[in-house]
């Protein structure tokens, strides 16, 4: 199992656990963040490289890890990438470049598994 699934399968799972409560406000906060990302006068890939440089500047590994997928799929390139990391560590300061080497191995798994299945 690659970190991407790994890291896919124990969100899920938790997400999973987390809603199964019933909990009106986190259902209305799950409801909001996956509305904010629709298309609207922004489109979604421009969202989702918004929320990453915001992630990444507020230094929350899981968040980067997500919009780093999300960006992947709605087909960001390795380019664009590097300039959001760019812009991050700009806004956010060095203390953003941790985050930044563990982003860039994401981004090299994402790459790499794309290419492997792309290949089958």
């Amino acid at each position: 199992m690659t970190s991407i699934e790994e890291f896919n399968d124990y969100r899920k799972r938790m997400n999973d656990v987390i809603l199964s409560k019933n909990n009106l406000v986190l259902k209305r906060l799950w409801n909001l963040d996956t509305n904010t990302y629709d298309d609207g006068a922004l489109d979604r890939k421009t969202k989702e490289m918004l929320g990453l440089v915001a992630s990444m500047v507020l230094r929350c590994d899981d968040c980067i890890k997500y919009h780093l997928g999300k960006c992947f799929e709605l087909g960001v390139d390795t380019a664009k990438i590097y300039e959001i990391f760019s812009v991050a560590n700009i806004v956010g300061g060095t203390i953003v470049i941790p985050h930044t080497r563990r982003a860039a191995e994401f981004w090299e798994e994402l790459e790499a598994v794309g290419k492997s299945e792309s290949a089958d």
